[in-house]
């Protein structure tokens, strides 16, 4: 990112918030003036949010959805019709989960949403993001218009040695297209930027000593180097976006951005759009020129994750991609070239995907030049005291905890464990744990762990029960969460649902227990 940009503060400007519910505008108002934000404005009712609004523009709004008189959809539509308004970024604060319901906010002309109830955490990297992205776009705005002087200036300049010399031809278009290309790809670092936070922490750390996991490395060292496109396998929680971003910056373009997009997190009728951009008036709600995560990572790398769930409609297009390194933007007639090296992952057996027609042959090949097979965690039961440790390490900080050992009867139960939600749930669990101990020596409860299919041992640690050897995997798994189901209610998100007990996230146990044949029984 230009030098010019590291001393954009998110600090500055104010926060508007709207709430109807007290308790929400206080706690959103502590958890902001805690961070530094200091010119917060709380307003209760849709109406007056709207004037306080237009009286005097703030540079941030975070806007409830459900609120008496007039919804958020409607209080974010009014302001997007106003020019002193219309640029403000608008995140939804909403308990609401539907897609359609996000589709709308969307379509509405809000840049986010949080969900209730919120982490403080989640609130602060949000609207940290869009402030530094507004305080970005205003500040580009002010380049823009100095270099637009400037090259006014230089334009007269110019014409008046042409009268002169009848030498010179300037040709400004080509100068205008070379300053929004400028334009367009800081827009794109700016845009990137959540996703740098998010992946350059220790968390991204790879840990393991089993030969496994140390062949998936050595296959890194190998294909990081070149631009192959490389296909990455393996269950939920296993690492694959940490393999990805290790490819990454092994790879000559490590210096360029890396994006990261999630095909199964992405609504269908806006995937295209995110892949290859659009222009102004395409679609409904395109109101401006937006370009795609393809061309943010022009020269740099993206990665394509849960590439299964890919609808079988953009899969052509993808291919294009792929082959010819072209693609158009929506709405738009002209072709634009780009550069950029793919890498996928996907849990899901492709093989049968093929056969059911959900996933085109063509393009498996073309992904898979080099597929790489991530171990699940049961079957490197030698990395687990070291991931362990690792996760004690990396929490104790944040939790305010020190730990100096781990019981051998506790690390044996750990590697005991299949762990279904690999890395992810064991990672869960520690942190769990590290909670609920007190003292310095690290404790695991037993309903901390998959006490739905273990039986206990007279210190209260996890013992797994005996193997049907001839059962097959499919035949386990589908046991291991039916009876988590059973146990839940046959609740699948939210807390203490299906989803949270197995470290999955709802979309791949749908996916799962569909796969299974899972179905809840009628009453």
């Amino acid at each position: 990112m230009p030098n010019s940009f590291n001393s954009i503060n998110h600090l500055t400007g104010e926060i508007l918030i709207v709430d109807d519910e007290v308790t929400n505008l206080q706690l959103l108002t502590q958890v902001l003036s805690e961070a530094g934000y200091g010119a917060l404005r709380a307003v209760r009712r849709p109406q007056s949010a709207i004037e306080s609004a237009l009286a005097q523009p703030p540079s941030l709004i975070l806007l409830d959805v459900r609120m008496p008189e007039m919804d958020g959809f409607e209080v974010c539509r009014r302001l997007k019709q106003e020019q002193g308004t219309r640029e403000i970024p608008v995140i939804f604060v909403s308990a609401m989960q539907d897609v359609q319901d996000r589709i709308r906010g969307f379509e509405a002309g809000a840049v986010d949403f949080i969900t209730k109830p919120f982490q403080a955490s989640e609130v602060l990297a949000r609207v940290r993001t869009h402030l530094t992205l507004r305080n970005m776009q205003l500040h580009l705005e002010d380049l823009v218009a100095k270099r637009t002087a400037e090259l006014a200036a230089t334009n007269r300049e110019l014409a008046a040695e042409i009268n002169e010399r009848k030498r010179v031809n300037l040709d400004l278009k080509q100068a205008c297209d070379e300053i929004r290309k400028l334009k367009d790809r800081l827009e794109a670092e700016n845009l990137t930027l959540w996703e740098e936070i998010k992946t350059s922490s220790i968390e991204n750390e790879l840990i393991g000593k089993s030969h496994g996991f140390r062949t998936v490395l050595q296959q890194v060292e190998h294909v990081a180097p070149t631009d192959s496109t490389v296909l990455i396998l393996g269950e939920t929680g296993t690492g694959k976006g940490l393999i990805a971003r290790r490819i990454h910056e092994l790879s000559g373009r490590r210096d360029l951005p890396l994006v990261n997009v999630n095909c199964a997190a992405l609504p269908a009728t806006l995937i295209e759009s995110e892949f290859f951009g659009h222009e102004k008036g395409a679609f409904t709600g395109a109101t401006e020129r937006k370009i795609g995560r393809f061309e943010m990572a022009n020269n740099g790398s993206i990665f394509l994750d849960e590439i299964g769930d890919l609808p079988i409609e953009l899969q052509a297009k993808l291919l294009r991609v792929l082959q010819d390194h072209e693609f158009e933007r929506l709405g738009s007639s002209r072709t634009t070239t780009v550069d950029v090296r793919v890498i996928a992952a996907t849990n899901r057996d492709l093989d049968a995907h093929i056969e059911q027609g959900a996933f085109r042959a063509d393009l498996y090949y073309r992904l898979g030049v080099f597929p790489i097979r991530i171990p699940p965690l049961r079957d490197r039961r030698d990395d687990i005291p070291l991931l362990v440790w690792f996760f004690i390490t990396m929490l104790q900080s944040r939790l305010g905890k020190t730990f100096e050992s781990v019981p051998s009867r506790v690390m044996d139960a750990l590697t005991a464990y299949d762990w279904p939600g690999n890395v992810r749930e064991l990672r869960n669990i520690v942190e769990r744990a590290m909670i609920l101990s007190s003292g310095t020596v690290l404790k695991v409860d037993d309903t901390l762990m998959g006490h739905h299919s273990a039986t206990r041992d007279s210190v209260g640690l996890v013992q797994q029960p005996s193997k049907n050897f001839n059962d097959s995997l499919e035949d386990v798994q589908r046991d291991h969460i039916v009876r988590v189901l059973e146990e839940c209610g046959w609740k699948v998100r939210g807390k203490d649902g299906a989803a949270e007990r197995l470290g999955l996230k709802r979309t791949t146990l749908q996916s799962r227990m569909k796969k299974l044949g899972i179905k809840r029984p009628e009453a």
